[in-house]
Parts: C-alpha cells; sequence; structure tokens
C-alpha cells in the first residue's frame, strides 16, 4: 500500500511540475537533465499523441561501417557527441541502425528544429485539403491577432523562409533573447501567448527582404495550420502521414499547457525509425496509402533554396535547410538531424545531447559524419 501511494504521490509531483515548467527552460539544462528529458519530454511539458498505423516496413540492407574523415569510428563519434541514435536507409532498407545513451528502437527522441520540418509538411498537406488557399496569402487571413505590428504585411511564404523582415534575436545563450522569452508574458483570453509575445514586435527589414532564422515564426505556422484544418497538429499529422503511411509507434507534440498550442517549431519527440520513415515518405514522393498528401509540386518547391544564408552551396527553402546539390535537412539544436538525400535515395537520422545548443566543432563534426556516410554509401555502389 505505501509503495502505491509513493508511486501515486511521485505522478501527482510530476504532473504538477509538467504544468509549471517553463518550455525554453530546455535550453539551460545540464548534461545529465538533457540526456534523461529528451527521452520524455512528456514527463516535463504537456503534449498531444500523434497515433500512428500499421508499420510501414524498413527490412535491412546491406550494412555500411562509415569512418570520419579524420579516421574517428562510428562508436568513437557516437561516444564524443552524445548521440543516442543514428539510422541510414536507402532504397528503403536500413543500412545502418545504432543506438547510445541507453536508447533503443522504442525510445522517443525530441526533434527541437527538425520539427519545423514537420510542420512545413503539414503546410503541404493543407494547401493539397484547400484548407490554406495560397501562400501569397497574407498571415493574418489565419491569424488576425497579428494585424496590430510589423506582420499585417507579411505572407504565409515569407514566414516558410523566415523573410519577413521581423526584428528577433535566436541567441540560445541568452536567457534575456526572444527565444529564450516567447512563451512568457502577460496572457490574452482566447489568444495563444506565443502570438501575444509576437504581434507587437518590430520591423527590421522590408517583407522578404533579407533571411533571419526565426522560431517563433515557424510556431506561427503552426498556429496557422491549426486555425487552417480546425485541427491540432498531432491530429493532422496522424491523418495525414503518421497513420496512413505508416509509422511504428505513437509520436509526442509538444503543447502550451494553458492555451493549448503545439509548437510548430519545436517539440515533437519521435522513434529513431520514425523519423527515418519521415525522410522516407518524402523520398516516395509525399504519397501514403496510395494517394498524394501534399500540394501537386510541394516537395519540389520546399527543398529548394528560397532564402540565401550566407554560406556557399547552401540555402532555405519552406523550413528544410537546403543544399545545392538537391539534398535538404531539418536541423535541431543539441545535435537533431533528418537529412534526405534524393540523388542516393537516402535517409541520414541521428538524436543526440549534445553539450550545447549550437556550436561550429559540433555542427562540423555532423557534417563529416553525414559524408563519411555518403562516402561509404557510393564506395558501396
Amino acid at each position: 500500500m505505501k509503495a502505491l501511494f509513493a508511486i501515486a504521490c511521485a505522478a501527482l509531483l510530476a504532473g504538477c511540475a509538467s504544468q509549471h515548467a517553463r518550455r525554453t527552460d530546455v535550453l539551460f539544462w545540464n548534461q545529465p537533465q538533457r540526456e534523461a528529458n529528451f527521452r520524455a519530454m512528456e514527463t516535463q511539458y504537456a503534449s498531444n499523441v500523434v497515433k500512428h498505423g500499421v508499420a510501414h516496413p524498413l527490412p535491412s540492407g546491406r550494412p555500411i561501417a562509415p569512418v570520419l574523415d579524420d579516421g574517428t569510428t562510428l562508436d568513437a563519434y557516437m561516444t564524443a557527441h552524445h548521440v543516442a541514435g543514428v539510422m541510414v536507409v536507402q532504397d528503403g532498407k536500413v543500412r545502418l541502425e545504432r543506438y547510445g545513451l541507453g536508447s533503443d528502437a522504442h525510445t522517443r527522441w525530441t526533434s527541437f528544429s527538425v520539427a519545423k520540418s514537420f510542420t512545413s509538411t503539414l503546410v503541404g498537406a493543407a494547401l493539397r485539403d484547400g484548407s490554406i488557399q495560397s501562400l501569397d496569402d497574407k498571415v493574418v487571413r489565419y491569424i488576425p491577432e497579428l494585424a496590430v505590428g510589423a506582420y499585417r504585411d507579411v505572407t504565409v511564404r515569407q514566414l516558410l523562409t523566415m523573410t519577413s523582415g521581423v526584428r528577433w534575436n535566436e541567441d540560445y545563450s541568452d536567457p534575456h533573447s526572444d527565444v529564450a522569452q516567447m512563451y512568457e508574458g502577460r496572457r490574452v483570453p482566447g489568444e495563444p501567448l506565443l502570438v501575444t509575445y509576437m504581434a507587437p514586435l518590430p520591423r527590421e527589414f522590408a517583407p522578404g527582404e533579407r533571411w533571419v532564422y526565426k522560431t517563433g515564426e515557424t510556431d506561427l505556422i503552426g498556429i496557422l495550420v491549426n486555425r487552417a484544418t480546425h485541427k491540432t497538429l498531432a491530429a493532422y499529422l496522424s491523418e495525414k502521414i503518421w497513420k496512413p503511411y505508416g509509422m511504428a509507434n505513437d509520436a509526442l507534440w509538444l503543447k502550451d499547457d494553458m492555451d493549448g498550442t503545439e509548437a510548430g517549431g519545436s517539440g515533437v519527440s519521435a522513434t529513431l525509425g520514425d523519423y527515418a520513415r519521415l525522410g522516407q515518405f518524402l523520398l516516395d514522393g509525399g504519397r501514403a496509402g496510395g494517394h498524394a498528401v501534399l500540394a501537386d509540386g510541394w516537395l519540389a518547391d520546399a527543398t529548394k533554396k528560397h532564402a540565401d544564408i550566407g554560406i556557399a552551396g547552401r540555402g532555405y527553402g519552406y523550413q528544410w535547410w537546403t543544399w545545392d546539390n538537391g539534398a535538404f535537412a531539418g536541423i535541431g539544436i543539441f545535435g537533431q538531424l533528418l537529412h534526405v538525400d534524393p540523388a542516393r535515395h537516402l535517409v541520414i537520422v541521428q538524436l543526440a545531447a549534445w553539450p550545447v545548443a549550437t556550436d561550429d566543432a559540433q555542427a562540423m563534426a555532423r557534417s563529416d559524419f553525414v559524408r563519411a556516410v555518403t562516402r561509404a554509401v557510393d564506395a558501396d555502389r
């Protein structure tokens, strides 16, 4: 009886913690907290469930053993960079699957900004449905509360490409930056807190003039999809992709515990295999259950360069990072990656708990890992 009482108390305390935890505290967790919580975000924050379907098979293919540019082995790379899992799928077959940090095939791991690419893909579905009329619609058509400030002249396309021109600070190490403060402040009844925060932000550039990375804008895209479809992001993702394509496990999408708004710019937790299945869904042309899910031409448009990010050979599409060779990727802080290379029919997934949110040395090592995989795949062909 005492044991049952202790379990009940622990569950109650965990629930209370999740109701009061600041959603941006995640940026300042220590390493043990990251490694414990990235696999169990639902214990820290409110969330919606993304229901799965009958599993799309990922059969085994011929194994590869990538070696990084400096000779580092995969095991050494994973240990050095706190990697929880890597998977390589080529031609629909798993060529590499490895786990770390106590994870396994059933572990759900948070995505951070890889979720931006999920949200973008739902825009493609909403366009096909007719829920969103056009990417050239003004954002205020769907979120009229934004008409009070600089967003009144911004289009859906400019949100997708992060070229709104609205001023923003995405410094993950600064507790006073916009990305750290966007879920704080006064609540207005009936209005998402994120909208309340972003509506009065000032203009810095003309809409469409310059690219500036803004997680808050992807959260706005998520709210836009929710308003347009009258469905939660979790329910819409389940309906359009997670069930019909055949993800093997339920996913989670974090939400505000008071207004229920899901974080379009982050907050999806899924298994390593289901992240890979999403990449394969895209390689399969965005079709699920024998039907086209996305608007005609959406994939080619979303995954090409629309904005210059100041790096040769790279760009930004509709919430996808792009390469001039046709590859594209969803990239999240603390080491998350969903890399899709259509020319090689290749998907590369990494889940991790880097010691810092973003860092040039860590990012270079991740890029080296991707190069090592592509070398191994090319050599085998």
